[in-house]
């Protein structure tokens, strides 16, 4: 079996053990030893993040042929509509190549937690939510996409990672569940068909 661990990330700390700086990394957070981030999530980003013992596992759930699908919850600058969703999950060009939504849909502000510090606001510019799911996850990509399409992104959340969800973990909160590793499922065959 395979440690997998569900982490909460919170705003401005890095996706990393160690720095060479003054910002918060994952340290502060869990005394695990032996894990190691499976992808990343920038450092002004909330939400999930994957660790685990398992090298396999670990390329499995970042890399993008295996074809894990992101969500994310964002808060962007304007009113978004439907139009612009509709242009994410057509696809829009950005300087490394055309990227596309998976799916994008208007949503109400998420009840989660409050951040530390909060966005900025704008008295006379309106914000809204997105949730938007994406199959890779190329450095800054679900921001560069909403400003693509005129929504810049104030705050962004990533809320599940394939069928992981964060259920309730707080910021700077984990749990650790075990989970068949990639080599024991190849030992193992493919299973019996049942009548």
């Amino acid at each position: 079996m395979a440690k997998l661990i569900i982490l909460n990330k919170p705003f401005q700390v890095l996706s990393q053990f160690t720095t060479d700086g003054d910002k918060r990394t994952l340290t502060d957070y869990m005394d695990i030893k032996q894990v190691y981030p499976a992808g990343r999530l920038d450092f002004d980003s909330e939400g999930m993040l994957l660790l685990t013992d398992n090298g396999q596992l670990q390329a499995q759930i970042s890399d993008p042929r295996y074809k894990l699908t992101k969500t994310y919850w964002a808060q962007v600058e304007g009113t978004a509509t439907q139009q612009q969703c509709d242009q994410l999950c057509r696809g829009v060009k950005l300087k490394d190549g055309p990227a596309t939504a998976l799916s994008c849909k208007l949503i109400s502000a998420p009840i989660i937690w409050d951040r530390n510090p909060p966005i900025r606001v704008r008295q006379s510019i309106p914000d809204s939510w997105i949730e938007i799911s994406i199959g890779e996850g190329r450095n800054r990509q679900v921001r560069r996409m909403t400003a693509a399409v005129n929504l810049p992104t104030l705050r962004l959340v990533r809320a599940q990672i394939g069928d992981w969800t964060l259920d309730g973990l707080q910021p700077g909160e984990y749990r650790s569940i075990n989970v068949e590793s990639p080599e024991r499922a190849k030992k193992a065959g493919p299973k019996p068909k049942t009548r």
